[in-house]
């Protein structure tokens, strides 16, 4: 099943799911993490079987989960890892192939499948990261990666917006990446069901029309299952979570910059189109926009 959440234009937030090309409303909820919490997907898809559908046209699409408790996001696919950590003059820490790793970004600052990104303040090297993530559907904690995978309720499209020069001089500090990653999270149209996913589904990105990404969800070297099981060690996992995959190889401009050139993969400027996409999980289409400048923080 393909679950959405969309935004009439009476401006009232409802939940559907898809049936065809048509998004059918489900009457008894306006939040899909409802849906998911109370393990309802199933009886509201029912419900919704007997709605008249809508053109998603007419609506909307708003991110699936559009207030996730938390976001997680991971690095776990190792092509990026080793490529992007050349980009930036390191090797890859043997610990990364023992345990994963992720930080937290910014529930705040999720956008739907087709919402303008800005460019942060102060940031000239805007990226683009192309990743899946997963929906948690139930609480637990201290899991085992041979029971975590039963805590997914679906899968996302996900694309962790990065300001590399702000992420650069943050890291310097030993903490981040904070604003180098928190003004923009992007995801896929619809939250798509375990069952339907593949698992070895194609992932894409173009730039104004252009070719530039290609991977696939089964060169993960961490699967969703451990990424689970370490992030509820010692602490909870609850419904609505997201759980990013990190970017798959060659998803981002700093992989790609490095192994082709910055004259060919330019960092992303106001005016360019991004489109992301992956099997199954629908694509995100976002114009880049320009931002504001950074309010200063102390006199000079």
């Amino acid at each position: 099943m393909r679950w959405s959440t969309f935004r009439t234009a009476d401006g009232d937030e409802r939940v559907g799911v898809w049936q065809g090309g048509l998004l059918h409303p489900v009457r008894s909820t306006s939040s899909l993490l409802e849906l998911v919490a109370r393990e309802r997907l199933d009886t509201a898809a029912q419900e919704a079987a007997d709605e008249p559908g809508i053109d998603p046209a007419t609506v909307t699409l708003l991110a699936p989960i559009p207030r996730p408790p938390s976001i997680r996001d991971f690095m776990a696919f190792e092509e990026h890892v080793v490529t992007a950590s050349a980009a930036i003059g390191l090797t890859v820490d043997p610990l990364w192939y023992s345990q994963p790793v992720f930080y937290f970004t910014n529930p705040a600052s999720l956008r739907g499948a087709h919402d303008d990104v800005a460019i942060p303040p102060g940031s000239e090297a805007l990226d683009y990261e192309l990743e899946i993530a997963a929906v948690i559907g139930r609480e637990g904690r201290d899991l085992a990666p041979d029971a975590a995978g039963a805590y997914i309720a679906g899968y996302v499209l996900f694309c962790d917006w990065s300001a590399r020069d702000l992420q650069g001089a943050e890291m310097k500090l030993n903490l981040g990446p904070a604003k180098g990653k928190d003004f923009a999270s992007s995801c896929g149209p619809w939250m798509l069901t375990p069952d339907e996913l593949v698992p070895s589904a194609a992932m894409a990105a173009s730039v104004n029309g252009q070719d530039y990404s290609a991977g696939r969800l089964d060169s993960l070297y961490w699967s969703f299952a451990q990424m689970i099981a370490y992030a509820s060690r010692g602490t909870r996992v609850v419904p609505g979570d997201l759980i990013g995959s990190g970017t798959v190889g060659t998803g981002c401009l700093l992989e790609l910059s490095r192994v082709h050139g910055a004259e060919a993969y330019p960092w992303l400027q106001a005016g360019d189109r991004v489109h992301l996409e992956a099997d199954g999980l629908g694509a995100i289409d976002a114009g880049i926009v320009p931002g504001v400048d950074p309010i200063p923080l102390k006199e000079t």
